[in-house]
C-alpha cells in the first residue's frame, strides 16, 4: 500500500502557491550564481597559469638572447684582440723603435661589423647592428708608478718625477707621497703572521689607487698620465705627452716639451741622443730616464650590439716578436645614445 505525500505548507492540492514558486526561483538563481562564480574562478586560474607560463617562456627567451649576445660579443672581441696582437708582432719584426706614426697607433673608428665579414656588401641589410671599434695605447707613454719602489725603498728621483707630474696637471703634491708610501707598504715583503695586517692591498691598475687613499678628483686628473706595470720601465719619448715628458726630464718646462712633440711629428726620435739634441739646455744623463721603444701596450676594444655595449681592455707585453696577455677586463653597459 502506497501513501501520497502530504502537500507542503502553502501548497494546495496539485498546485504550488506563489510563495513556493518564488522560493524555487530564488534557489535556482542562487545555483546559477554559484555556477557562474565557479566558472569565473576557474577562468581566472587558467588565465593566471597561462600568463605565468607565457612570462616564463618570454623570460627564458630573453635570457637565452642575452647569453647568446654575450657569447657572440666575447668571441668578436677575442678576434679583435688577436688581430691587435698580430699588428704588434708584425711591428716588432719591422722596427725596433715605437712611435705614433706606426700602424698600431692608428685607432679603429667605429664601423659596422658586417662590412668586415660580408663579401657582398649589398646583402648586409639583414645583419645585426653590431659596430666594432678599438685602439692600441702605448702604456710606456705614461709614468709608471712601479718605478717609485726599488729594493723596498722609495726612489727619490722617481718621487720627484711624480711630484713634477702632479704639479703640471694641478694635483696636490702630497698625492705623490701618499702613492709612494702606499705602494711601499703594499710591496713590502711578508713578515710573521699578523705583523703587517694593516698594509694596503697592491692595486692591479690605476683605477684602484683609491685603496692607497687617493681621492676621486685627483685620480681623475692623474689617470690619463700614469700606469701601473708589473716591472720598472722607461718612458717612450716618441709617444709620451708633454706633461709626462716634463715629469721625466728634470728641468724641462711645458714649452720645451711642446717643441719636442712638434719635432717628433716631423720625424720620430730614433735614439735618446736625438731627444737631447732638441733640448740643449739639459745635460744628457749617463742613464737616460726615457727611451724610444716600448714593450707594454693596452689593447682596447668596444662592441656595440643594438643598445648593449661591451668594452674590453687588455694589458699585453711584447717580448721580441711574441705578445702575451697579462690582464683582461670587460665592462658591459647600455648605449645612452640609443632611442
Amino acid at each position: 500500500m502506497r501513501f501520497a505525500a502530504a502537500p507542503g505548507p502553502g501548497v494546495a492540492s496539485g498546485q504550488a502557491t506563489p510563495r513556493y514558486r518564488a522560493r524555487r526561483r530564488g534557489a535556482a538563481r542562487a545555483q546559477r550564481g554559484a555556477a557562474l562564480l565557479m566558472a569565473m574562478i576557474i577562468v581566472t586560474l587558467v588565465v593566471t597559469l597561462a600568463a605565468g607560463m607565457v612570462w616564463q617562456q618570454w623570460r627564458a627567451v630573453q635570457v637565452e638572447a642575452a647569453e647568446r649576445a654575450r657569447v657572440q660579443s666575447a668571441w668578436i672581441l677575442s678576434g679583435a684582440l688577436d688581430w691587435a696582437r698580430l699588428i704588434l708582432r708584425e711591428d716588432a719584426r719591422t722596427s725596433s723603435v715605437d712611435h705614433l706614426g706606426e700602424p698600431w697607433a692608428v685607432p679603429l673608428a667605429e664601423a659596422r661589423l658586417s662590412t668586415f665579414l660580408a663579401a657582398d656588401k649589398d646583402n648586409t641589410d639583414d645583419a645585426p647592428d653590431a659596430f666594432l671599434s678599438g685602439q692600441i695605447v702605448d702604456e710606456q707613454s705614461r709614468y709608471n708608478l712601479r718605478n717609485l719602489i726599488d729594493s723596498n725603498k722609495v726612489v727619490p728621483e722617481e718621487l720627484a718625477a711624480l711630484d713634477r707630474l702632479c704639479r703640471a696637471i694641478g694635483v696636490a703634491p702630497d698625492v705623490a707621497n701618499r702613492i709612494a708610501d702606499g705602494l711601499l707598504a703594499a710591496l713590502a715583503p711578508a713578515g710573521p703572521a699578523g705583523s703587517n695586517s694593516s698594509a694596503p692591498l697592491l692595486p692591479r691598475d690605476v683605477s684602484q689607487l683609491g685603496w692607497l687613499g687617493v681621492g676621486s678628483e685627483a685620480l681623475r686628473r692623474l689617470e690619463p698620465y700614469i700606469t701601473l706595470l708589473p716591472e720598472t720601465t722607461l718612458v717612450n719619448a716618441n709617444t709620451a705627452s708633454r706633461e709626462v715628458l716634463v715629469a721625466t726630464l728634470k728641468g724641462l718646462d711645458l714649452a720645451s716639451a711642446e717643441r719636442l712633440l712638434q719635432a717628433r711629428q716631423r720625424s720620430h726620435f730614433k735614439n735618446t741622443a736625438e731627444v737631447y739634441a732638441q733640448i740643449p739646455g739639459i745635460t744628457p744623463a749617463p742613464t737616460p730616464p726615457f727611451g724610444v721603444a716600448s714593450k707594454f701596450f693596452e689593447i682596447r676594444g668596444r662592441l656595440r650590439l643594438g643598445d648593449r655595449v661591451l668594452e674590453q681592455r687588455s694589458l699585453a707585453e711584447r717580448s721580441g716578436t711574441g705578445v702575451r696577455l697579462l690582464q683582461r677586463s670587460q665592462v658591459a653597459s647600455r648605449d645612452s645614445t640609443s632611442p
